[in-house]
Parts: C-alpha cells; structure tokens; sequence
C-alpha cells in the first residue's frame, strides 16, 4: 500500500513528538541524580520494549516471511546497536560534540529515501526539510569545554549517525514490502534484548547500591522511549521517510525543552530558540505541503488521481 498523498502518518508523528519530548525530558535523570550506569537504563530500556511488543501484537498476524525477519533485525540492531556505541563514544569524547553529529542522522535517512525509494520532496516542503535538519543541529550546539580534539570518539560518533539514519530508511523499507508494524516492532524487541549481554559485559559491576528510585525512574522514562520508538514505526509506514524522520527529530526537542525549563527553571540558549523557530516553521512547511498533496490527489468521489510508480 503507497502512503502517498496520505496523512495518517501526522497523528502517530505527534504522539511520538509527545512521549519522545517528555522522555528527553527527564532521561538523564536516573544518572544525573543517582549515578546510574548508562549501560544499566540501556538494559531496563531492551524490557521495557516488552510493553508496547505486546500490545502492538494483539489482534496482529506475525509476518513469518524472511524478508520480514531481515528488515526487522536490521531496524532493531541499527538502532539498538546505535545506543551501545553512543555509551561508548561518550565515555571517551565531548558530549556537546557528539551530540550535534548525531543530530543529522535524519539527513541519512533523507538522502536514502530520496536516492533509492524515489521519495520526491518539492516546493513548500523542500524549505521545511532545510528549516527542520537546521534546527534539529541548533538543539544540539551547547557551549562547554572539552577535548575538541577528533579521535576514537568521533569515529564512533559517525557509526552512530549512520547508523540511526539507516534505521529509519529500513523502517519505511519494510512498510514498502508488506511488513506490518507489529512484525517490524517484535523484530526490534528481540534486537534489543539480544545486545543486553554486551551491554552488560560493558557495565562490569552490578549497581547494586543503587537507590530504588534509580531503577523506577529509569523504568518509568524508557518506557516513554518505547512507546515512542513504537509510534516512529506507525508514523514511517504511513508517511515519507524524507519528511517524517525531519518533523519528529525537529519537534521532540522543542517539548523537551519546554519541559526542561518548567522542571529546572532553565533557559535555553539562543540556539535553542532559533531552533524552536525552524522547527516549528519548517515542520508546519512540510505538514502543510503533505495535506496539500493529499488534497490535490484525491476527487471527490475517493479516487487518487496520481498514481505512485511500483
């Protein structure tokens, strides 16, 4: 089924801009108040996509065809296997360095839709597509100090990069061949949870002096990212990769940051703003543009009148 000319992706996008915004939100608490390892809340994370694996299975046929297999390793251990990088690089590298690389990995997934999938992004929401990938790097630049120095750490960060890039072109791939969004999702469950191992080969130690509240709170703030992740897939499969993955990746930090600076009476920098305006802007450009379409394509009686090529 083509998602051509169709919005239903923009109600599961703004669910995903909700729990990802708030998750973004509070996801460094569990570390930041109580010294939880990251490779830890990477472990509670793999669980917590149990949760949405479950419901999104319920009344859902499991695709058994390989090709359903294929895809949904590739989406789970793209993205799962992102995470276990990103806790390395920034062991070893300046977060606010790290930080606005991996920011473009929407560009990837772009470049891919437009160069393999045919995606056509014209008019309208070409300016949106430009406003949105500026702002989702302006979130990112934050002033500190460090080593700017390019090392392992950078390599790292790029595998990052690409790799959440390709993540998101393989989940609209999969949508494009017939697989559902439950299959994709229990594929990327199952990924999840077979790099939990190495997560905790990475951990070492065992924080078993942890406060309770560490692991509740982790629990309850990776669900959020769970859920969403799950919503990512709903909205990719209805939508075009080249405007989805601009839209979430631009509008979720403008939650966090408004969250941010209600919980921590901080404000954002001047960045951060600009970025709030392109975002906004950029995305309303790319959503507006997508209904025009939709609009245009469809007669009054229901018939599209442009039909995709195969």
């Amino acid at each position: 089924m083509s998602d051509r000319g169709s919005t239903g992706w923009i109600p599961y996008a703004g669910l995903l801009v909700l729990f990802w915004g708030v998750w973004g939100a509070f996801s460094g608490a569990p570390t930041s108040l109580y010294g939880y390892p990251n490779e830890m809340v990477y472990i509670l994370w793999a669980f917590t996509m149990l949760i949405p694996a479950f419901f999104a299975l319920r009344g859902h046929k499991l695709d058994r065809r390989p090709i359903a297999a294929v895809y949904g390793l590739v989406v789970g251990l793209t993205g799962a296997g992102g995470q276990l990088v990103l806790f390395k690089a920034l062991s070893t590298g300046p977060a606010y360095l790290i930080f606005p690389l991996i920011s473009i990995s929407p560009a990837i997934t772009v470049l891919m839709a437009v160069a393999i999938l045919r995606e056509r992004v014209r008019g309208l929401a070409t300016v949106g597509l430009v406003a949105a990938l500026a702002s989702i790097v302006l979130f990112s630049i934050t002033s500190g100090s460090g080593d700017a120095t390019g090392g392992s750490w950078l390599v790292l960060a790029l595998v990052v990069t690409v790799a959440w890039g390709v993540q998101a072109y393989f989940m609209k791939k999969a949508a494009t061949v017939g697989v559902n969004d439950a299959t994709t999702f229990a594929w990327m469950t199952v990924s999840g949870l077979l790099l939990v191992p190495v997560a905790w080969f990475m951990m070492g130690d065992f924080p078993g002096d942890a406060p309770w509240q560490a692991p509740a709170l982790t629990l309850g703030t990776q669900l959020l990212n769970a859920v969403g992740a799950l919503f990512l897939v709903m909205a990719l499969s209805r939508g075009k990769a080249a405007i989805v993955a601009p839209v979430t990746n631009a509008l979720a930090p403008v939650l966090t940051i408004v969250l941010s600076l209600i919980a921590y009476q901080t404000l954002p920098t001047v960045y951060a703003l600009i970025g709030i305006v392109l975002a906004l802007g950029g995305s309303t450009l790319m959503v507006y543009a997508d209904e025009s379409r939709g609009a245009d394509q469809v007669r009054p009686d229901g018939a599209v009148l442009d039909k995709p090529v195969p």
